[in-house]
Order: C-alpha cells, then structure tokens, then sequence
C-alpha cells in the first residue's frame, strides 16, 4: 500500500547570504542557482542532513513536501534544493530574502512528501 512520508520538524528561515551559507550563497547543495531578486515565494527549502538521502534520509533534492504549521502565509508546497549544517537534525530551512524579514523558530512543524513510495 502506498503512504506518504511525514515527519514533525523545526523550522527557521535563511537567507542566501555569507554567514548563513558557504562560500557560495546563490549556489544550493544540489547546484540550482538562486536569482538575486528571490524570496519566500520562491518556495524553497533546505533539509537537516539526517532527513536527505545522501545521509540515510528518506527524502531527495528535487522532492515536493508539503509543510503545514508555519503560517497561513507560509505554508505549502516546497522544493527540497539545499541542506543545513551537520550540528541540525530533523530541522527544515525556508529559503527567504532579508528585506522579507521573517524570524522563524517554530517547532512541530508537519512536513509530508508529495512523492507517493
């Protein structure tokens, strides 16, 4: 039988700015390229590595979730195109523009997969 995966996470917001990244902040893990003039819109996002493939994760660059428990303004459909640092476990990221001015620590956020197993 088919199900969908979800998982209860914390979620912050970044920006793609030094201090917040690597050395290439318009440069996602999975190499898309973040245009200067983006924001919340955008619908991305960054897993914690313990939640990505790569590391034993379930969930893969690429991948729609569903995130509900934000915000009525917030929540949605996001694309999975970067990861946190190793020290973040069951953590999701929102890719967000600094003039938007968001400030997010919410913890029990719902994530679920748009991919059907």
């Amino acid at each position: 039988m088919a199900h969908a995966l979800t998982y209860t996470v914390t979620a912050t917001a970044y920006q793609a700015v030094p201090g917040q990244t690597d050395d290439e902040p318009f440069i996602t893990a999975d190499n898309s390229k973040i245009k200067p003039h983006y924001g919340s819109k955008k619908r991305w996002m960054a897993l914690s590595r313990d939640l990505l493939k790569p590391w034993g994760g379930p969930f893969k660059f690429g991948d729609k979730v569903r995130v509900r428990g934000l915000s009525s303004k917030l929540d949605g459909v996001y694309t999975i195109h970067d990861t946190m640092n190793r020290r973040h476990r069951h953590c999701m990221d929102i890719l967000t523009h600094p003039t938007e001015k968001y400030d997010i620590f919410q913890k029990g956020v719902k994530i679920q997969s748009l991919t059907v197993l």
